[in-house]
Order: structure tokens, then C-alpha cells, then sequence
């Protein structure tokens, strides 16, 4: 017999291979609207996505010559060919940790772990931080992806506003409101996608002392550091940390413009050592699922991070946003849409349905 509670092995009559629970709970909305999608296109016209997040898609951006050498150089030393260690080479973590260290935040390579990408750095820490039945806080609206990577795992998701009458700054009291006994980390994405907005030193102290008051830590998604337009000011949250630790996301993709490089990391700040006990050791048993991230983008990120001059960062944002403000310009010539790159309204559905017997418009509903 069976030990207790082992199901008994019988023959079966026809197949019936089921997919995991894991799976069929992943689900990420935009990606199944966006491929699925079967729009006839305009004849004469060529259609221009306003959901696509890949900078390389329309040609017109392109990396620098010194972050191609170095991936150059890299292959042909012949020696990024096998496995790294699975949080990334020592090497590559230095200039990771070097490039992000100021003098409010220094950064050792030991508090650097690679990933497959920004959005993996982001897998890591819910999968560290959070159990089943636990939750963690997120902006709404939001990344569609950190409900994703929560979902499969059992981790459920409590969405804080974004007020639009106030550049998308979150509703602190609402945030606050959310906490409960079984919330484990809070999720500040910033600069925020979608909504384009840069928060304030002020309301990112307001958000780390509700943070400090509960205990909790942050995730902080700061993948468009970079992206900021004239007048704008960006304040990495873990510079302004007294004792909140802050495990932050970033990588290579929207600066260097390279994401199908996928090459990301976690920068753990942690000034009082919260995460030693469990946390750090976490993060790396976690990277050991998927054996580490590209070595050959690892062997180039020592030169990559040196040798780009910061002026061709200001030249991308530059074009960048002179392109945003063209399509903002014919946007508002269009019947029916209600651009704003420095969103002030607040849309709802009743005010599209007018329109959406004639255009090609999709309301997406939201929770």
C-alpha cells in the first residue's frame, strides 16, 4: 500500500495531461489584447503602436558605438562562454555597483545581483519577499507585469491610486489604508510607466515614512531612471532612505537601448542590515532557478557602463522628447483623443463611448 495521502497509481483509459495551477493562474492583460489584436490596416497608411515599450522598434534609436565594441571585445576573449555564477560575475557586479554608487548611496558588488532583464530583477524580489496568501501593494494604474509575476506564485495584489489631477502622484492615504497584517512589501515604480510622471524628494518622503511606520520594504522599479524630460528632476529612492530598505530594479534596456540584451539587476540598500537575516539569501537561491543571466552581456558590462558617454544619454532623451511632443501635437488633432504628456484629466469610459462606434478605440477596464 501507498504511504497515507499518496494518491494510488491506476491505469488510465485516455490522456489527460493537465497544465499547472503556476500556469494557468499567469496571465498578463495587455500582452494577450496586444497579440491577439486583429485590426485592418489603412491602405495608404502605416500603423504606429502607442503600446509599444521597445525603443529599438522603429529604428530611429540606436546604442552607442562604444556599448557595440564592448560586446565586441567581450566575445572575442573567448572567455564569457560558460556559466557565471548565478548572481553575475564579480567583475560585472563592480562596474554595476561603481556606476550607481553616489555619495548618499554606496553600492558594493556584493549589493549587486544580475537578472534576465529588469523584469526578472522585478520576479526576484516578490518571489523573496512574498509566500501564497500574502500581498504586496502596487500603483493603479500601472505595470501590468507585477500583478503577473504575483499572481502564478499565490502572492495577491493591492492596487493604491494615482491621483491624475496631481501628475500621477500616489494617494498616500489610500496607500496607507491597504495595509494589513499579511502585507510584506510595497511596489514604486519611478519614473512611472504608464503614466509618465516623476515624483517629488517630498512625496517620496511622504511614501518611506508610511513605509518605515509598518515595517515595510520597497521594491522599487526605477528601470526609466534615465528618462526624464527638461525640468524634471529624478531622486533614486534609496538616496533618500534612513531605514526603509529599498531592493531596486534596473538594467540596461531603455538606457543603453538594448532590451532583447536582457541583462538586469537588483541593488539591495540596506543601511541597517534588515535583509541579512533571511532576504540576501533568498535573492540568491532564487537566481540559481535559471543559472544566472547572459555572460557574454555580463563580460561587455564593465566597458559598456565606463565607456558610454553620458552625452549620448542626453542626446536619446533629447530626441526622445521632441518626438513625444510631435505626437502629442497630431494627437490632439485627433477626434476622440485626449493626450497629455503631463496627464491632467480625469477620463473616464462614458466619456470614449460616444466615439467608439467610428474610431478605434479599446477600452481596457482596469480593477
Amino acid at each position: 500500500m501507498p504511504p497515507v495521502g499518496v494518491p494510488l497509481v491506476i491505469e488510465k483509459k485516455k490522456w489527460a495531461v493537465r497544465a499547472s495551477e503556476f500556469a494557468k493562474s499567469t496571465f498578463n492583460p495587455i500582452r494577450f489584447i496586444v497579440d491577439s489584436m486583429k485590426m485592418e490596416q489603412h491602405p495608404d497608411k502605416y500603423m504606429i503602436s502607442l503600446s509599444i515599450g521597445d525603443p529599438t522598434i522603429f529604428g530611429n534609436l540606436k546604442p552607442h558605438n562604444a556599448t557595440i565594441e564592448a560586446v565586441h571585445n567581450a566575445l572575442d576573449k573567448m572567455t564569457f562562454n560558460g556559466y557565471a555564477p548565478t548572481v553575475g560575475y564579480f567583475e560585472a557586479r563592480s562596474a554595476v555597483a561603481e556606476f550607481y554608487t553616489t555619495p548618499e548611496t554606496i553600492i558594493s558588488p556584493n549589493d549587486v545581483i544580475l537578472s534576465s532583464g529588469c523584469t526578472h530583477a522585478l520576479d526576484l524580489c516578490i518571489s523573496a519577499l512574498a509566500s501564497r496568501g500574502q500581498n504586496i501593494l502596487m500603483p493603479r494604474p500601472g505595470f501590468c507585469m507585477y500583478r503577473t509575476l504575483a499572481r502564478g506564485h499565490g502572492i495577491h495584489s493591492k492596487f493604491y491610486n494615482l491621483k491624475p489631477e496631481a501628475s500621477w502622484e500616489i494617494d498616500l492615504a489610500h496607500l496607507e489604508s491597504l495595509i494589513d497584517g499579511n502585507t510584506v512589501a510595497i511596489i514604486v515604480n519611478n519614473p512611472n510607466n504608464p503614466c509618465g510622471s516623476v515624483y517629488s524628494k517630498e512625496h517620496l518622503l511622504g511614501i518611506l515614512q508610511i513605509a518605515s511606520r509598518y515595517c515595510l520594504p520597497i521594491i522599487a522599479d526605477e528601470i526609466y531612471d534615465f528618462f526624464i524630460f527638461k525640468g524634471e528632476e529624478f531622486h533614486p529612492m534609496a538616496s533618500l532612505s534612513k531605514n526603509v530598505p529599498i531592493l531596486t530594479c534596473g538594467g540596461i534596456a531603455k538606457r543603453f537601448l538594448v532590451p532583447g540584451w536582457r541583462m538586469g539587476w537588483v541593488l539591495i540598500h540596506d543601511r541597517n542590515n534588515v535583509l541579512n537575516v533571511e532576504v540576501r539569501g533568498a535573492l540568491n537561491a532564487l537566481t540559481q532557478r535559471i543559472m544566472g543571466s547572459n555572460t557574454l552581456v555580463q563580460g561587455a558590462l564593465p566597458d559598456m557602463l565606463r565607456n558610454t558617454p553620458k552625452s549620448f544619454f542626453a542626446e536619446t532623451i533629447a530626441t526622445v522628447q521632441t518626438n513625444a511632443e510631435i505626437a502629442f501635437e497630431k494627437l490632439q488633432q485627433c477626434p476622440g483623443l485626449f493626450p497629455g504628456i503631463h496627464q491632467e484629466l480625469r477620463i473616464g469610459s462614458h466619456l470614449l463611448k460616444p466615439y467608439c462606434g467610428d474610431c478605434a478605440i479599446l477600452d481596457i477596464p482596469w480593477e
